[in-house]
């Protein structure tokens, strides 16, 4: 447990400067923001600190980084083995920013700045929580179910807190949060926005609505609920790439199959691994803009049925064969891009398709659909900027670590885990919540998530940028004094402390 030194007034409460909120809090109890309390008279960090560790027995180690262009440094002797990139699954130590506290007020420097020797290398790693107004979550969903219009308004208890934003392959995706949700709107918007970035961060679920589209509920590393509906299986590919990767398990088996997808459905025939393979044209007629041979787009409306579109027969895409070319007899097979639904026809005399039963044949590579199709799941992604507090925390010239970022001089990882640094001005950064600990993150009532955030670099490096040298520590100090927990942190048990919002002082 992390302890500040703050002043008491006479009825015994103390004022916490952890945040623009500025709470005075009573003896035993918890700020608005149920990160910090008050225990006799001193403020406390009521989350614990989190130091990731190697396996129990083995030397703490910090979590070395590689500059640009070097080679790992190879084992020798006690040292460990060469950082593969790895934080949470690696087996060094590495201090994360999470349980550490904050920079605010912007003049001080960051809570923790550790100090640690790898492979003969001086490193300092410096930790802050964050207090992030400028963040969201950027939302992957694997599905191909229709969930609303791109731009549509996400919505939580009927306040919007983002938009959905253009698909990608085999995926839905949404934008949630940023400034203009948290703070640009109502209070209540502000409030719940908040509410749900600290849920998904913290990997919890969450119920959202969309305009004009679904109803979901989404869970980082669970499988989204649609409409109800709790997803499976994301598609193995679009109808043509789903055409080309079985084509020649069905060649030998059925004379035309037919990809149902809502972006592009193929046909065995025409496509070009029907050509190669040597498949006669069956005179199908596929109703929808036909692109390349064997490739058609818009051959319905995005749906929650057959491939993502909004069909339940799949013979409402067909028009009437062609006689030229079709033929009684003739064995169709039709198929979604998970393998969910199928339904197999052959011609009659008058060139109709009439439903039969799927021979063995051909069941096999039905299945084979969707054993190859990923299991579905929800991705969160933390983004956010790092502004002048925290750059501030780390060296009296805030520019200067901006500078290292991009200099790849310097590391940037959240409670531990990798984060993608934006190019362009900055430090906007995003990192997978499943590679944090649990309850990572926290707000404060401005509205604003904390989060964690952590900057690694050679100690050289760091005294040439101007860092807070006079405050770094070892990080065996830091592991004497301070309260270690486990890799998953939990929140402690607190009189007065519960996870509730309570906004405003």
């Amino acid at each position: 447990m992390v302890r500040f030194t703050v002043e008491q007034d006479e009825g015994g409460k103390i004022r916490c400067d952890a945040c623009p909120v500025l709470c005075y809090i009573k003896e035993g109890r918890s700020g608005a923001c149920d990160r910090y309390a008050n225990e006799g008279g001193e403020l406390v960090r009521v989350d614990p600190f989190t130091i990731l560790q190697r396996a129990e027995g083995e030397e703490a180690m910090a979590v070395p980084f590689l500059l640009a262009g070097e080679e790992p440094p190879e084992s020798t002797g006690d040292l460990p083995p060469a950082w593969d990139g790895n934080i949470l699954g690696g087996r060094q130590t590495f201090v994360t920013a999470i349980g550490a506290g904050t920079t605010y007020p912007d003049y001080k420097p960051a809570p923790f700045i550790v100090s640690q020797q790898y492979a003969d290398v001086d490193m300092v790693t410096v930790v802050t929580e964050g207090i992030f107004s400028y963040c969201g979550t950027k939302v992957k969903i694997d599905t191909d179910r229709h969930i609303g219009p791109e731009q549509a308004t996400v919505r939580v208890r009927g306040e919007a807190i983002g938009h959905v934003m253009t698909g990608e392959y085999g995926s839905q995706m949404l934008s949630l949060g940023g400034v203009n949700h948290l703070t640009g709107g109502t209070r209540k918007e502000g409030r719940i926005t908040c509410e749900a970035l600290l849920a998904l961060c913290n990997r919890d679920a969450v119920d959202m609505t969309i305009d004009d589209g679904a109803a979901l509920t989404v869970q980082a590393g669970m499988a989204p609920v649609v409409d109800g509906v709790r997803e499976k299986l994301m598609r193995v590919g679009c109808g043509s790439a789903t055409i080309g990767m079985f084509a020649r398990q069905w060649a030998s088996h059925v004379d035309e199959v037919v990809v149902v997808d809502d972006h592009i459905t193929g046909v065995l025939s025409e496509h070009q691994a029907g050509k190669l393979l040597g498949l006669p044209a069956t005179g199908i007629r596929i109703r929808g803009r036909r692109s390349t041979p064997g490739r058609y787009f818009q051959v319905a409306s995005p749906g929650s049925g057959w491939g993502g579109t909004d069909i339940q027969d799949p013979l409402s895409i067909l028009d009437e064969f062609k006689p030229a070319d079709a033929y009684a007899g003739l064995r169709l097979l039709m198929v979604s891009t998970t393998g969910e639904q199928w339904a197999y026809f052959v011609l009659d005399e008058a060139l109709k398709p009439v439903p039969a039963p799927l021979p063995e044949t051909l069941r096999g590579s039905v299945e084979r659909i969707a054993e190859n199709c990923e299991p579905s799941l929800c991705s969160v992604l933390f983004m956010g900027g790092a502004g002048g507090s925290l750059r501030a925390g780390v060296t009296e010239n805030p520019v200067a670590l901006t500078h290292s970022v991009r200099q790849s001089l310097t590391y940037v990882s959240c409670g531990g885990a990798p984060a993608y640094v934006w190019p362009g001005g900055g430090i906007t950064v995003m990192a997978d919540v499943m590679q944090m600990p649990r309850n990572a993150f926290g707000y404060v009532p401005t509205p604003a998530l904390v989060a964690p955030i952590e900057f690694t670099l050679r100690r050289a490096d760091y005294v040439r940028l101007g860092g807070h040298v006079e405050h770094i520590r070892s990080l065996q100090d830091v592991a004497e004094n301070i309260e270690r927990c486990e890799t998953v942190a939990n929140s402690l048990a607190w009189p007065g402390h519960t996870r509730h919002f309570a906004w405003g002082v």
